[in-house]
């Protein structure tokens, strides 16, 4: 009877302390909020097989086993052309970089035995966004790699002492929506959901 009474001791002592833990946190605590969503693959070696190429973005062009062949460095030009050796001027903008790899490894065929073509984006500069208004350094700037509207404000060099710190806006080219962001929030911690990442032929308005 004793051993039965210590057994049920135990059990109810268990699970008042598993209800301790379920417990929801006291008024005032701050409750960590979910990490932000991951951000878009803009960024050099993020450019996977679907990427379409576009001008001004850095290439290589590896042939396997034919190291004359292969090009360690070459930028898309004005045109949407690069030129490689044998086959001289080829068409890379607008196309994927599986695309251009069947491309390239077609127009090798007529000097090499079933070439094997890899293409890799090592630095993307076709796709930009842009800055302007009451900002250190207005301009374009390449989204080489995943940014957020604050990482811009940053690299623009910080906002002037005349700028409205409270109604910055992001006019976004894929849908044409203007989403709005609040400098002073953002910097303080609060509203951190209006520090988007940033997309291909975004504006940001700092009025």
């Amino acid at each position: 009877m004793k051993q039965s009474l210590i057994c049920l001791s135990l059990i109810l002592a268990l699970a008042v302390s598993g209800l301790a833990v379920q417990k929801p946190p006291a008024k005032g605590t701050t409750v960590q909020k979910p990490a932000p969503a991951a951000p878009p693959q803009t960024a050099a070696g993020g450019a996977g097989d679907s990427f379409v190429i576009g001008l001004e973005d850095v290439l290589a062009i590896n042939v396997w086993k034919e190291a004359e062949l292969s090009v360690p460095s070459v930028v898309v030009r004005p045109d949407g052309k690069i030129t490689l050796p044998l086959i001289g001027d080829i068409q890379a903008s607008g196309l994927t970089t599986r695309k251009l790899q069947e491309a390239i490894a077609e127009r090798l065929k007529e000097f090499v035995a079933a070439p094997t073509v890899t293409v890799t984006v090592t630095k993307i500069e076709s796709q930009k966004v842009s800055i302007v208004g009451q900002i250190a350094k207005p301009g374009a700037y390449a989204l080489g790699s995943p940014m957020t509207v604050l990482d811009l404000i940053a690299r623009a060099g910080g906002l002037t002492e005349f700028a409205k710190m409270k109604s910055i806006k992001i006019v976004r080219k894929r849908d044409g929506r203007t989403l709005n962001f609040n400098y002073k929030d953002v910097i303080n911690g609060k509203n951190l959901s209006q520090n988007v990442w940033l997309e291909n032929g975004d504006i940001v308005l700092v009025p």
